[in-house]
């Protein structure tokens, strides 16, 4: 598998498509899959009709997953029992020609994919672990948590939040116990040992939400949020650390807005938020990751061009379309994607940039998921 995945490597940065293999997408289709998080419906890999050709053709970088279908309010989704996750995340990996990031969002307490009711071990809230600010307590939380992701062959958690709980009232975070404090040094303090441990269960953390979504009074999945008079440069102090301390994977952009930062554009389309504060000024040279691109913070106000055209300009390696907000869409892959070339096509993005987003997604994956067979 390695051998492959090298050669493929080799192929695409070269610009080489491959011989004698005509239904085989060029080199640039597939650093643009890249780039695509998808999420579908199904408890296989058969049931969406679309996935496959999504994975082999357009080389989509990794899917998304979800144990509640939010637009047919169903809780028939992807995820039923611990056996059946792992025969559907083995399926997925046997689809893909370059592995894919299988990621969900595991957090613990209420944000939790992976519930008891379907047979998985239970999870604490972060707050809880904030509140018992106890090392052994979350590395044995972080342990459980990463121990059932690897089990079921989930490689990627969308975790740890290291929002500070500044509202308390904040209807995303603070309601919710999602936050593992209001104080920066400990919430480094507890995230830092979530990600370590991941790592060292082959899970890949994702520290989120980028710059900081903890002061929120409203929630981006529902449209417009505006942080600029609650929001404090305090709340890169996590990251700041973090990063310091040598973290190089993912960080999960916000769609919040915040004009002190940004007149115009909400972080996960300003150039000023992820290329600037985020790479230039805190040294952050990893991957990263939007919060997923059809919340109404960002659907509602752009469509699909221009929201893609912004994020990529901005710095973003990775757009989730998570297809599970108010709608549906089994072509959204097929779409972003052609979005994407005809940029490239039109000269409005380079392909310079895409390859860097390519070699960063491409050297994540190197180091954390592919291994020899």
């Amino acid at each position: 598998m390695k051998r492959l995945v090298l050669l493929l490597t080799f192929i695409l940065l070269c610009g080489v498509p491959a011989e004698g293999a005509p239904n085989r997408p060029d080199s640039l289709s597939l650093k643009i899959g890249q780039m695509l998080m998808i999420g579908f419906r199904g408890l296989d890999a058969k049931s969406e009709p679309r996935l496959e050709a999504d994975i082999r053709m357009r080389g989509i970088g990794g899917v998304v997953l979800f144990d509640y279908d939010v637009p047919s309010a169903s809780p028939v989704r992807n995820i039923e029992s611990p056996e059946q996750l792992a025969k559907l995340t083995s399926a997925l990996q046997a689809m893909a020609p370059i592995p894919l990031f299988i990621a969900v969002d595991q957090e613990g307490g209420r944000v939790c994919r992976l519930k008891p009711v379907r047979g998985f071990p239970p999870g604490v809230s972060a707050a809880h672990l904030g509140e018992l600010d106890d090392r052994d307590s979350t590395r044995l939380a972080a342990g459980h948590t990463a121990d059932a992701l690897r089990g079921v062959k989930i490689n990627m958690n969308l975790a740890p939040v290291v929002d500070l709980n500044s509202n308390p009232d904040n209807p995303v975070i603070g309601r919710l116990g999602r936050s593992f404090s209001k104080h920066p040094n400990e919430v480094a303090r507890n995230a830092r040992i979530f990600a370590d441990t991941f790592r060292g269960f082959g899970i890949v953390p994702v520290l989120k939400h980028f710059p900081g979504h903890g002061s929120s009074t409203t929630d981006t999945h529902t449209g417009f949020t505006d942080i600029t008079a609650t929001w404090s440069n305090n709340e890169l102090d996590p990251y700041r650390r973090l990063i310091r301390e040598g973290y190089d994977d993912p960080v999960m952009t916000a769609h919040v807005f915040n004009a002190g930062l940004d007149s115009l554009y909400p972080a996960t389309l300003s150039k000023a938020v992820i290329s600037g504060v985020l790479r230039e000024k805190l040294g952050f040279r990893g991957v990263v990751i939007s919060d997923d691109m059809q919340m109404r913070a960002i659907s509602g106000l752009y469509g699909l061009e221009t929201a893609i055209r912004l994020a990529i300009d901005a710095g973003v390696d990775v757009m989730i379309f998570g297809n599970n907000v108010s709608a549906y869409d089994p072509e959204i892959a097929e779409k972003a994607a052609g979005v994407v070339r005809r940029l490239v096509e039109q000269g409005t993005v380079t392909p310079e940039r895409i390859e860097a987003s390519f070699r960063r997604i491409m050297a994540l994956k190197q180091r954390t998921i592919i291994t020899p067979r």
